[in-house]
């Protein structure tokens, strides 16, 4: 047992649609309700003295979904942006985004600049929001920035290591604690795999428009119990 409270906790929010269909209700109620499910978590996160939240909102693979549904989805962002994380600005914590900018509207991007501006001097926490996100896009674009440093010399090829790639990620943000991921599918779906190296993983059956406060409590005491070696031996 560690008895730690995670530093940086990840979340893949899934099971909103079936949620929705199990219902008899379309998909996009779904997406309604996990938005709600996402205000009370990520202002339980912060309860919880955990400085890091980062959730996986919409991935480069999720453009293959019907138009109607990526319209709505989008639409949410911008209310949801601006209305549920009112009280997230209120406690101190920064937003930042991860993820690519191209195909995201006008509309998006500056509500999402509006955010990252209206919390960069705030202290208390990081909410990281993954959005037309894809750790292996991540991870090549980091490497273009590498690149592009190597080829100005402004970086010697020996001194690329482990903090200098972090240092180039969408966001320069500690390790991956705990990655919780709803709905009872047993994946990581390309999502930080740079930073869920080390990182202890739970998964539950539940789907996140029934996630709350309690289920997460139980994410973190099974991660409680677990033994975090880091590929060392504790005798």
């Amino acid at each position: 047992m560690n008895n730690e409270v995670p530093r940086h906790v990840a979340i893949i929010m899934d099971g909103n649609g079936r949620w929705a269909q199990k219902r008899g209700l379309k998909r996009t109620k779904g997406h309604q309700k996990g938005a709600e499910v996402l205000k009370k978590i990520s202002e339980y996160v912060y309860d919880k003295k955990i400085k890091v939240l980062s959730v996986f909102a919409f991935s480069t693979e999720n453009w293959k979904r019907d138009k109607e549904e990526v319209d709505y989805l989008m639409d949410l962002f911008i209310k949801a942006f601006r209305k549920n994380f009112e009280s997230i600005k209120k406690k101190g914590v920064k937003i930042v985004f991860s993820g690519l900018r191209n195909k995201l509207s006008s509309k998006v991007l500056n509500t999402m600049d509006e955010m990252v501006n209206e919390t960069k001097n705030n202290k208390n926490g990081i909410f990281n929001i993954c959005l037309n996100y894809g750790g292996q896009d991540e991870i090549v674009e980091a490497t273009k920035k590498i690149a592009k440093e190597v080829q100005n010399k402004a970086l010697d090829i020996s001194e690329i290591n482990q903090e200098v790639i972090n240092q180039n990620m969408f966001n320069d943000l500690p390790p991956i604690d705990l990655m919780i991921r709803t709905s009872g599918e047993y994946r990581i779906s390309n999502f930080m795999l740079w930073q869920l190296a080390y990182a202890e993983l739970y998964f539950t059956d539940v789907l996140w428009p029934d996630f709350n406060e309690e289920e997460f409590d139980k994410a973190l005491n099974s991660f409680g119990k677990r033994d975090r070696r880091f590929g060392a031996i504790k005798k």
